[in-house]
């Protein structure tokens, strides 16, 4: 049994891992984990699990709570580790084959040790690095760890990353560095040593005005937000650049200077919560700088939390991406691969989840560009096309870039960016886009709703497996009631998330009751499951968009069959609703509105056609109102 600190806490077997489920005992567990091998004195634990207010019977009941955490572990099966009590507190013993922190420093130490031989420490740092698995501590709900804990450890972390990326340029490998240089940068923006390894990556791959246009973001930002100058080594880097000195290999300015810290191949990707412009802010020179949001329009390709599901279009999106061009082909590779589907089936998660798969074939980069506003409106391809090209540089013959068009409206914003052999494209888009693969080819992957399987491994990954597990009915009849549709999976699993406390069973006949008010995060109306049909209907032509509400709420054979999934209040009512024409049909298929059947050659997902049956209701009584 091995326990991993460097993430979520969790226990892991092989390739079995157990997250644990917030409580007292899994905060004692960190506490204990934190400091492995030493004495914890009482008095700090009671703090870490209880905080600076503690309960009077704070010392009793650690007590209880240490008898929690042995029964936790005879649950578990954890065997040859004990929690001793010592005079003055309690101690838990380990090693770096049974803890992931212990492991990480000891790889440390040992790429320490290889100095002398670059590509040896590069090596062992990765494989160092490759422990840390997503964000610190996410189940383990103590502000004492958070607070002194938490920050250490990432600095741990950020140390081991300045080596790498430093070994990475001298090494001469910049356009490697230069694929996580993007990210590091905009998640710690005040930095400067992650700026100063952006500039001279960009300068030695040939950007020479690229690099000195990032100077001026960061000097900029440095003034605006801290009142400060760069520093000397930010300064002299600009004045090596402007005089067009050589940075290369071998003359460069070393750990100490222009090279520092920034993500590395084969490290981790940093946690989604680290991009959030809502999370800690960043310390710089002893100040706290707020995090900005994220550019609007391109940026670095984002992790994808608990992502399940879809191994077979994975594999083959993948496979297409990085497969060789055919042999009559003149080196000429198919650009394209689409990813279409209805709002909220994954088609971005499955696009993004991709692009991480594939990052070592793309040394120039990946980049996710957002086609549409957040009011819904088109992005022009003359701007999007400004953008990429901005983020991609001039870059070097020969090395690929990998760009996610995400929510692509229509073909025309797609086209002028097919113009490069050194550019993948994966597009995303309700719309089938025939005409694009017609004129420029690739292969398609329409997405449908999840299997059973998928929607209970997904549950499993963001429940946990003691959660779900102790209720595997429950959990299949939750998957059920959300028509195992992605985006209202991910949605419950936020809400059951902030209720811990909540069993399955019970969760049941609370969806149940009313699974469309219920699919909805209260604290953020936009993420909800009617909200996102909303926006998906108030993007159609509006008679387009009656016709479906006619359609979703009218009985099935306005779908030609003669059946219906939306169960049986739609039966019977024939001979007084007009058939609605095939090409109204077809451009509702094409929007991603309607799915292929049977029953008939389409169908309206079961939540789709709840949504439009109480939106014509709601419309009616305000009718009657009036």
């Amino acid at each position: 049994m091995r326990f991993q600190l460097l993430g979520p806490l969790a226990l892991a077997d092989g390739p079995d891992v157990v997250v644990l489920q917030p409580s007292k005992p899994v905060i004692l567990l960190a506490a204990l984990l934190l400091h492995a091998n030493s004495t914890v004195s009482a008095e700090y634990l009671q703090r870490a699990v209880w905080g600076e207010d503690q309960p009077a019977t704070a010392k009793a009941a650690l007590q209880t709570c240490v008898l929690r955490l042995r029964r936790l572990f005879t649950k578990h099966g954890v065997t040859g580790t004990a929690i001793e009590a010592v005079p003055g507190g309690y101690r838990i013993t380990a090693g770096p084959p049974t803890l992931d922190l212990l492991g990480f420093r000891d790889q440390v130490r040992r790429a320490t040790a290889l100095a002398g031989d670059p590509e040896a420490e590069l090596y062992t740092l990765k494989d160092a690095l490759s422990l840390w698995q997503g964000s610190l501590l996410a189940n383990v709900r103590s502000d004492v760890l958070h607070r002194d804990e938490v920050p250490r450890l990432s600095e741990e972390r950020l140390r081991a990353v300045e080596r790498v990326c430093d070994l990475l340029l001298g090494l001469g490998r910049c356009g490697e560095a230069l694929v996580d240089l993007w990210t590091a940068t905009r998640v710690y923006p005040g930095h400067e040593r992650f700026h100063e390894q952006l500039i001279e990556a960009l300068y030695r791959t040939g950007r020479q005005s690229q690099a000195l246009a990032e100077y001026r973001r960061v000097k900029g930002f440095l003034l605006d937000e801290l009142g400060v100058d760069p520093s000397p080594s930010l300064r002299q880097l600009e004045l090596s650049i402007l005089r067009g000195e050589d940075l290369g290999a071998g003359g460069g300015r070393g750990a100490g200077g222009i090279r520092g810290a920034v993500g590395a191949v084969g490290a981790p990707e940093p946690a989604p919560a680290a991009l959030d412009p809502g999370s800690t802010p960043r310390v710089v020179r002893g100040v706290a700088v707020p995090l900005p949001a994220p550019a609007p329009g391109v940026g670095p390709v984002p992790a994808v939390p608990h992502f399940t599901g879809r191994e077979a279009e994975a594999a083959a999106m993948a496979a297409r991406l990085t497969a060789p061009p055919p042999p009559d082909a003149g080196g000429q590779r198919p650009l394209t691969v689409l990813v279409s589907g209805a709002p909220g089936i994954g088609k971005s998660a499955l696009a993004q989840h991709v692009a991480h798969l594939v990052r070592d074939s793309f040394p120039a980069g990946r980049l996710l560009v957002r086609m549409t506003r957040a009011d819904g409106h088109p992005r022009t391809a003359d701007e999007v096309a400004a953008e990429v090209a901005a983020a991609l540089g001039s870059g070097r013959p020969g090395e690929r870039a990998l760009l996610v068009l995400d929510d692509v409206v229509d073909a025309g914003q797609v086209r002028p960016l097919l113009t490069s052999p050194d550019l993948a494209v994966v597009v995303t888009s309700r719309m089938g886009l025939g005409g694009l693969i017609a004129t420029h080819g690739g292969w398609v992957h329409r997405l449908t709703a999840f299997t059973e399987a998928e929607s209970y491994a997904l549950l499993l990954a963001a429940l946990g497996t003691e959660r779900v597990e102790v209720e595997p009915r429950a959990a299949r009849q939750l998957a059920a009631l959300c028509g195992h549709f992605p985006a209202a999976l991910r949605i419950l699993t936020a809400r059951l998330l902030t209720r811990p406390g909540l069993r399955l069973g019970d969760a049941v006949d609370w969806l149940g009751d009313d699974p469309l008010a219920r699919l909805t995060l209260t604290d953020s109306p936009d993420h909800s499951v009617s909200g996102l049909f909303d926006r998906a209907l108030g993007r159609l032509d509006p008679r387009l968009s009656e016709a479906f509400l006619r359609i979703g709420s009218g009985p099935p054979e306005l779908l030609g069959g003669t059946g219906s999934t939306g169960g049986p209040e739609g039966a019977g009512r024939t001979g007084s609703h007009p058939p609605v024409p095939e090409d109204v049909l077809e451009q509702l298929a094409d929007a991603g509105l309607l799915e292929d059947g049977p029953p008939g050659p389409y169908r309206i997902h079961d939540l789709l056609r709840a949504h439009l049956r109480r939106t014509v209701r709601i419309r009616n009584r305000r009718t009657e109102k009036v």
